[in-house]
């Protein structure tokens, strides 16, 4: 069997060069082009240090072309929603599946997506959070929320670096989302300032400082009690594993598909 011929967005950035590096050591995967606004006509390898790989960085504005000449079978991209939403209805057309971990999404931006995706007949994961803990404490969230019901508030709180763009994260959007469809439906709130009682909402707060990888907790607060479900990402890393695993799964899976990482964990 052929070795998955994988591209990058993103692939000079710190997610890409991780994700790179994983693949390399990943029997199976073979690196087929990367993309990204710097670099451009660099060897990836040179750029992030791993020594040579003939693989040239190229513009994104040439995605088509490059993916198609590359006979790439994948796509990765965990770049920003505008970029995202931009190349990867190109990428579907030029018949790549998609494994995207980018947050911020509009509503429309993935809807444009998953019309690609059924338009070109390929295979997508999109996913919030690639992290397996994190799939797991979804599932937590789900069977907690069942359980408690009404009678609990809910506050998510997460905590990023003071780079991160995007707030509330996508991974407290999905939890809220999880959480709210079990109970029937709740409405979010950013955040409380002035007069503001609580009504039968989710709070949802965001934390931006330092280096924090990603921090997500979930209160569910009763009278004379509460529970708390926390989820804490040391490093980068396991959002890279979890992104590989994608990528060769996505591979087999039926076409014309948008699946999600609890897809790729069962």
């Amino acid at each position: 069997m052929s070795d998955t011929r994988v591209a990058l967005v993103g692939a000079c950035g710190r997610m890409g060069s991780l994700i790179i590096r994983r693949l390399l050591a990943t029997d199976g995967m073979k690196i087929s082009a990367a993309f990204d606004l710097v670099n451009i006509g660099k060897d990836i390898g040179e750029v992030i240090g791993v020594g040579k790989l003939d693989v040239p960085v190229s513009d994104s504005k040439d995605l088509s072309s490059v993916l198609k000449e590359s006979k790439t079978d994948v796509l990765i991209d965990f770049t920003i929603a505008v970029a995202t939403a931009a190349n990867a209805p190109v990428a579907a057309a030029a018949g790549v599946n998609l494994i995207i971990g980018t947050t911020g999404l509009t509503a429309e931006q993935k809807t444009n997506i998953t019309d690609a995706v059924i338009k070109n007949n390929v295979a997508a994961v999109i996913s919030s959070n690639y992290s397996i803990g994190v799939g797991v404490f979804f599932k937590l969230l789900k069977e907690a929320a069942r359980y408690l019901g009404d009678e609990y508030d809910v506050e998510i709180i997460e905590a990023h670096h003071n780079q991160k763009k995007d707030a509330p994260s996508g991974t407290a959007m999905t939890a809220a989302e999880i959480i709210s469809k079990e109970m029937g439906g709740k409405e979010f709130v950013f955040g409380r300032e002035g007069i503001c009682p609580r009504g039968k909402e989710i709070g949802i707060h965001a934390v931006r400082g330092g280096d924090i990888v990603g921090d997500h907790t979930v209160m569910f607060v009763g009278n004379s009690e509460r529970i708390e479900l926390r989820h804490q990402a040391h490093s980068r890393e396991i959002f890279v594993g979890g992104a590989v695993m994608a990528a060769k799964w996505v591979i087999s899976q039926k076409k014309g598909v948008v699946y999600e990482m609890s897809d790729v964990l069962s």
